[in-house]
């Protein structure tokens, strides 16, 4: 069993910066295809960015220049740093893993085994 708890969560105004991170148990850390999605009130889950174990990176179109997903296997921590923050970046993010993925990074939430309780990220215009 993994636990992901994520942080660094806050209200920004728009042109801001946020960095979130998400801290996770367990030793097989490295292997894992990590990402964020986040989910605004009446919206669907959305796919924001992912980080294969290689440290190749994937990017939601809406955030791609914006948004930069690392990852510190040796902390067992995934980050999200955010800057131009945009009133409709608001939402709930939430960290996510993915255990079975060798060889690429998916941008569906149903491939991620393992959920964090979201932080709350709120851009004021």
């Amino acid at each position: 069993q993994v636990q992901l708890v994520e942080s660094g969560g806050g209200l920004v105004q728009a042109g801001g910066s946020l960095r979130l991170s998400c801290v996770a148990s367990g030793r097989t850390f490295s292997t894992y295809v990590m990402g964020w999605f986040r989910q605004a009130p009446g919206k669907e889950r959305e796919f924001v960015a992912a980080i294969r174990r290689s440290g190749r990176t994937y990017y939601a179109d809406s955030v791609r220049g914006r948004f930069t997903i690392s990852r510190d296997n040796a902390k067992n921590t995934v980050y999200l740093q955010m800057v131009s923050l945009k009133p409709e970046d608001t939402a709930v993010y939430y960290c996510a893993a993915d255990s079975g993925n060798l060889y690429s990074a998916s941008s569906s939430s149903s491939a991620y085994d393992y959920w964090g309780q979201g932080t709350q990220v709120t851009v004021s215009s």
